[in-house]
């Protein structure tokens, strides 16, 4: 029944205006709006709320991520917006931060102004 319906992401917020400028000017995602709840983009054809919340414990887990051809690419275009990636020691982490899994999977990790951790994935194949 939901198979067949569009997903909707979302991520929260403390500091809409901060917020609005990272995923609209750093990530370069589309706004759509801002309402009384929600700024709202468009990813792709997939629509993220960030939603308006007065208290954020972010999480130590990734909340949102993008598939991307060339992770490399993506890390660089991002340094270049002043994004850091996150380093934690794993011993197939290089020094851009990506991880590399035993099944060639490439992660790389980031945070936004509220701290929710973000990740850049690229496939093997």
């Amino acid at each position: 029944m939901l198979g067949a319906a569009d997903v909707m992401a979302f991520v929260v917020t403390t500091d809409p205006a901060a917020a609005r400028a990272f995923y609209e000017k750093t990530l370069g995602l589309r706004f759509v709006a801002d309402d009384e709840y929600a700024l709202v983009f468009d990813c792709n054809g997939t629509m993220l709320r960030i939603q308006k919340v007065r208290e954020h414990a972010p999480r130590t887990y990734t909340v949102l991520g993008w598939k991307v051809p060339d992770i490399s690419r993506a890390i660089a275009s991002r340094v270049r917006e002043g994004v850091r990636f996150e380093h934690y020691g794993f011993e197939t982490q290089d020094p851009d931060g990506i991880w590399t899994t035993a099944d060639g999977t490439k992660v790389a990790w980031f945070k936004d102004p509220s701290g929710n951790l973000l990740s850049l994935t690229q496939f093997p194949g």
